[in-house]
Order: structure tokens, then sequence, then C-alpha cells
């Protein structure tokens, strides 16, 4: 029995509000082999998918990932559900709820055609979800595709569960226990208010459906690949409804959730997650290498090119890092080493000649090498750099000075910006 979930693993054996079955597994990390005999690896997908047959109370309903087979009323008061998906699925992704469960379903327009959606809820809260989700779920595939691809089991479909726990990602049968309101449960954890426009569960949950479900590392160390990129997946939705300064002032407000206490990667070959910072701190790394990059349309290429390179694969961290660095052009495993494997959070030093014609500038508190291009933008200027842990120097041309902006620079990009005297 989970005795926290989602944060612990196990079944859930709870009642819902008028006192009736509901049941669900939660798993992710201790792994599927609390409730199932397997190989208890996330690597280990099975290439042509996985079945799961659920007998219960023939007064319940029980579902689970992919598509309803059959449903065979036994002659002992159980029924027995058949489900099925075609796709690879990680162990954990495999799941199942049970409870008085009713569907509505719809078919939604994506990227590779019809996508079937099935809603599944508890009877007494049908009206409201009818109303609540199917909005903000297509306000998800909307975005999501834009920025990342076609949705990635389109064979499977695509099921929002209700569920006691708060939300997890299971593999075309979402988990949702967000309560039908904005933010999470209630709370926006940028503090900006952006946090409060749109359903956190259902956003960041279906995320996953592209990293961690589609894409998947080899080892739990590399779990930011997951996280990361799925936190990130917020700031970008934030931006494809509400604009490129509601997505800056997003993804700056969730670093107060990074406790920098320990490195992101975790200890390989011992099922080691690594820190709470892989959602946050990736996030703000992929954010920073973005407005570096200073091309939104190669930056999507490479978000919508790694779904489909690694598409319904098993990677590792160097893998992805390897993939954005070549797509880019430019070489970011220093800056991956820094966010990612080390606690130390770059300090942008700059100070400016007497005359003011000359910009001195350099990084601190980093690893050698650490190389983040800055580039540095306001309506009437542009400037882009490439600082090193060594001094350079720049002449400056007009407005360009008002550029070196600590809080402008801090939004946009995760370290702290100094100006120093020489």
């Amino acid at each position: 029995e989970a005795k926290r979930a989602q944060w612990d693993a196990g079944w859930t054996w709870t009642k819902d509000s008028l006192g009736r079955p509901w049941m669900t597994v939660t798993c992710q990390g201790e792994g599927a082999s609390v409730w199932y005999p397997c190989k208890d690896f996330q690597f280990d997908e099975p290439d042509n998918g996985a079945r799961l047959t659920l007998t219960v109370p023939d007064t319940l309903v029980a579902i689970a990932n992919g598509r309803l087979q059959n449903r065979t009323q036994n002659n002992d008061g159980t029924a027995s559900y058949a489900w099925a998906v075609v796709n690879p699925i990680s162990n954990y992704c495999l799941i199942p709820y049970i409870g008085k469960y009713v569907n509505f379903k719809e078919n939604y327009k994506g990227k590779k055609g019809l996508l079937d959606i099935n809603y599944w809820v508890l009877d007494y809260n049908l009206k409201k979800a009818k109303a609540y989700m199917p909005p903000e779920v297509h306000r998800m595939f909307m975005a999501f595709e834009h920025w990342f691809g076609p949705y990635p089991f389109y064979e499977d479909g695509y099921q929002l569960i209700e569920t006691s726990n708060t939300g997890m990602e299971h593999q075309s049968a979402v988990s949702y226990g967000n309560g039908y309101k904005p933010g999470y449960r209630g709370r926006d954890g940028s503090g900006t208010g952006w946090g409060m426009k749109w359903d956190f569960i259902i956003i960041h949950e279906s995320g996953h459906e592209w990293f961690g479900n589609n894409i998947t590392t080899q080892a739990l160390a590399d779990m930011w690949v997951h996280e990361g990129f799925t936190n990130y997946s917020e700031t970008l939705f934030i931006e494809y409804y509400y604009g490129k300064e509601a997505a800056d002032a997003y993804n700056a407000g969730i670093r107060r959730g990074i406790r920098n206490d320990k490195p992101v990667t975790g200890k390989y070959n011992v099922n080691d997650q690594g820190s709470g910072d892989m959602y946050p701190k990736p996030s703000n790394m992929l954010h920073s290498i973005r407005h570096g990059l200073d091309n939104d349309d190669l930056f999507r290429k490479i978000l919508v090119g790694m779904n489909k390179k690694f598409y319904h694969m098993v990677v590792t961290s160097s893998q992805i890092e390897d993939y954005i660095s070549g797509k880019a052009k430019f070489k970011y495993n220093t800056i991956f080493d820094q966010y990612l494997r080390s606690i130390q959070i770059p300090k942008f030093e700059y100070y400016f000649s007497d005359d003011q014609q000359k910009v001195f500038y350099r990084y601190s508190n980093c690893l050698p090498g650490f190389n983040l291009p800055l580039t540095l933008k306001s309506n009437d200027s542009r400037l882009k750099i490439y600082p090193t842990p060594d001094w350079q120097q720049l002449l400056l041309k007009s407005n360009q000075k008002l550029l070196f902006d600590k809080s402008a620079i801090e939004n946009k990009y995760y370290l702290t910006a100094l100006h120093v005297n020489p």
C-alpha cells in the first residue's frame, strides 16, 4: 500500500466521497515490482506493447492504458476488463484504475490525423468534467504538438482519468487529481500568477507523453530528461498562449524551488534518481540555452527533431546533450556539466571603462571552460557575446551599454549578474 501516493509506491485503497471503492497504483522510482512481477528496469520496454486484464466486482469499472479490448461478464459477480497498448511502454507506466467511473469521449484533429480521446471520471463529476477537461486538453495538444511534434501514441489513443492522487504521467492513461481548477491544487509554483491560468496536472503530466514516455532514459540518474524537459514544457505552453514575457517570468519564478543541495544527475548503476532539482533547474538551463541561441525556429526544430530521432527509444543523457549541441552547432558540454553535475550557479561579472565606451566581462563561480552564450536585446539594440572565465572586452555601440541590465539578464538566464568594480 502506498502511504503517500503519488510520492510513495504501492496500491491506493481509498473511497470516493460517497464511500465507494476507488483504487489505483503509483510506482515510479521504486518500480512496478511493488505490484506485479517484472524485470524492474525502466529501460526494459516491451517492443510490442503490453496487455493488462483486471477482474473486479461488476459494480465497478476497471481502466488501464491504451484501448479496451473487451469486457467479460463472469458468473460470480465479477467482470474482467482487458486493456492493451501496442507501443513500447515503461513498466511503471502500466497502471490500473478501479472505481465508479463513467466515460465520455471525442475525436481531436491533431498533426497525425484524428486522435480519439477518452475521459474517465467519477460519475458524480461528469457534468463538471465535460465542461472543464476538453478545453484544457485541446490547449495542451495545440501547444505541445507545435513545440514537440505529433503526440507519440496515436495508435493507443489518449485518456485522462480522475484519480485520488494528484497525478502521474501513465502513458496514454494520464492520472488527474487536481480538483478541476487551475494551478497545482490551487497554487502557483512560480509565484507570478501565470501558473494560475492553466491546469498544472493536465499540462505537466501530458507533457511527459513526449519526455519520459516517448523518450525514456536508460538510467534513473538521467531523469532530468523526463522531468526537466517536461517542466520546461510548462514555460513553452505559457509562451504559446501568453507570450515570451510571461514565459520568461514564469521560468524565472520557478527557480525558488531549486535547492542546489546536490547535482541534478544521480549516481549510475545504483537506481539513484538524483536531486529533486531535476524539475526546475534543467528547465532554467534549457531556457538559458534557448535565449543564448536566439533562434526560436531552430530551437523548436531541435525539440521536434528529438522526438522524431528518439521516437519510442531508450536514451542516455549524453545522447540528448550531443543531439542538442550537434543541431545547434555549438558545444554545450560544459553548460550541461555546470547545471546538471554541479551545484554552482555561475556569476556573470561586468564593468565599464571610465569613458563608458568599453565593457569588460567574464564568468566566475563556474566550471573551467563554462561558455554559455548571452544574447542581450532591447527593442532597438542587440548584442551577442560569448563569456568565459577569462576577462574579455568589447567596444560598445550606441545604446548597447543599456543592455547590461542585471534584472533583464537574470530574467532570461539562470545566473547571477554582477556589475563589479575593476
